[in-house]
């Protein structure tokens, strides 16, 4: 699944255009790598995001194309 529907679909950020453009801007990075919008993640992967004066790490769980808000925070492991 690419990173920037990923972001949206667990609710991590509210849009994907959001998404797209913070990965544009060299602010999200995967497995320590800078990540452009179409980087496929998969389960284990460790996505760090950089907001405007936080950060997030989270790791990968699960990889579903749809799920109820509920069940989004299922999709990831807060790590930091």
């Amino acid at each position: 699944m690419r990173i920037d529907k990923y972001l949206k679909n667990s609710r991590i950020i509210k849009r994907r255009t959001v998404a797209k453009e913070a990965c544009e801007q060299g602010r999200i990075t995967v497995n320590g790598k800078v990540a452009k919008p179409g980087l496929e993640v998969k389960v284990g992967d460790e996505i760090f995001i950089q907001f405007g004066n936080g950060s997030l790490k989270v790791e990968v769980a699960a990889l579903t194309e749809s799920c109820r808000k509920e069940d989004a925070a299922g999709m990831y492991n807060v790590i930091e």
